[in-house]
């Protein structure tokens, strides 16, 4: 039942696709009360080998300063802004500097050993942003409205097979290529056995969202060199269950429906914009629908700029 979104701007410049991801998210909230995420693309500015770092700390005297000279003995912290959320937790988000990409997944998993402290994502080209609460709550908690970007996609959860929290809120990333992500409706029915040869190829798992699987499989297929398409095609013909998906990447989006057809998908497009969505009313935040649509069973699209 969830809902899922996303959104392009063609001509590849900054738009105000924070605002629009709201809107469009707000309006799929019937879809999915318990969280809601987004990734947008574009905007964050950051420099050759930057990171921005999201972590979940518990209001705890020290802990904070802890976790600040945990990233300091891989990255200095270069800027860092502090978000109030719910539950006694605070975000704790830094910008960082590492030599390569390969050290981002392990100084996460060093900064995850401490006691109360999880690393919600790591990013160069994408702010991730997920918390539980209603669409416009976590708007206005991380002012998703002036976020700009050249591109997003976003998710309304409503949960049905792992615990609520911000952890298990999509968007779900993979550190095996950087800065990929996905939203997801439905379940994976043969979640173990895409799962298992992914693990023996060196792939880790957090949790158990069959979510997760998705953005690692299409994450591997592409660093085996299949396009995003190739990929999204490939997954189709892998994976079982009820499913629409979308995924981001730096390039664009991808949307994939399962050979059934059984989760709603449906999508427009003028000359400015692509947008994808689970239902119409979605749509109609980001322009005319005069012309929606309907994703066919077993049907990918792909739409980079």
């Amino acid at each position: 039942m969830c809902g899922i979104a996303g959104v392009v701007y063609k001509d590849g410049k900054l738009h105000p696709v924070g605002a629009d991801m709201t809107r469009m998210l707000h309006a799929l909230q019937h879809r999915g009360p318990d969280s809601a995420g987004f990734s947008i693309y574009g905007g964050l500015g950051l420099e050759e080998n930057e990171y921005l770092l999201n972590i979940e700390v518990r209001e705890k005297p020290g802990l904070l300063d802890t976790v600040r000279e945990a990233v300091e003995t891989v990255s200095p912290i270069r800027a860092d802004e502090i978000i109030p959320s719910v539950e006694n937790y605070i975000i704790y988000r830094c910008r960082i500097q590492l030599e390569s990409f390969s050290q981002l997944k392990p100084l996460i998993m060093d900064i995850d050993k401490l006691e109360d402290v999880m690393v919600l994502n790591g990013s160069h080209s994408f702010e991730m942003i997920k918390d539980v609460g209603s669409v416009l709550e976590i708007a206005d908690r991380y002012d998703t409205w002036s976020k700009k970007g050249t591109h997003a996609i976003g998710h309304t959860r409503f949960s049905t097979e792992s615990i609520v929290d911000r952890y298990h809120a999509h968007p779900f990333q993979s550190y095996i290529i950087p800065d990929i992500t996905v939203v997801h409706n439905g379940q994976i029915t043969n979640y173990w056995k895409i799962r298992e040869p992914l693990e023996r190829k060196g792939h880790i798992f957090e949790t158990n969202n069959d979510t997760e699987c998705i953005v690692h499989y299409v994450a591997d297929k592409l660093a085996s060199g299949y396009s995003l398409e190739e990929a999204l095609e490939q997954s189709v013909k892998d994976m079982d269950g009820p499913f629409s998906y979308i995924v981001g990447t730096p390039q664009g989006v991808g949307i994939a429906k399962d050979q059934l057809g059984l989760r709603p998908g449906v999508m427009a497009e003028n000359d400015e914009v692509f947008a994808v969505a689970s239902e119409e009313v979605s749509l109609r935040e980001v322009m005319d629908t005069t012309e929606v649509e309907q994703i066919s069973p077993g049907e990918v699209r792909v739409y980079e700029i």
